[in-house]
């Protein structure tokens, strides 16, 4: 399951990455080789994988959310050992492929997605 502003999908989350990407606000290396930086904070963003379409109005239904020209949507996902972080993100690199046909019927398959965090997480 995965949820995005608050609907819940039916779609098979195969793999899930996440990343503390760390922003800085300045960072400059003096003459003498010591960095001085100014953190802005650490982001958490995630990759997640899904599985083939299984549920096809539901993964259709992700797919046009995950492709709409908007700029933060509100997602849930895994933290921790039992745990669930929601946050503002957008997506980027959503892409799927054609697995097979089955009469009138595309099968979908390794649906990608990156969550960027809109805020950081840590400050």
């Amino acid at each position: 399951m995965l949820w995005v502003d608050g609907i819940e999908y039916n779609v098979d989350v195969i793999k899930v990455k996440r990343k503390a990407d760390t922003l800085d606000k300045y960072a400059k290396r003096t003459d003498d080789g010591v960095l001085h930086r100014e953190l802005t904070g650490v982001y958490f963003n995630y990759s997640l994988q899904l599985g083939p379409n299984t549920d096809p109005e539901s993964y259709d239904a992700l797919w046009e959310t995950l492709s709409a020209a908007e700029e933060f949507h509100t997602v849930k996902v895994p933290y921790g050992s039992s745990g669930i972080y929601t946050f503002e993100a957008y997506f980027s690199n959503v892409s799927d492929e054609l697995l097979c046909k089955r009469g009138n019927h595309n099968v979908w398959n390794g649906l990608t997605v990156n969550f960027k965090a809109k805020k950081p997480a840590r400050t």
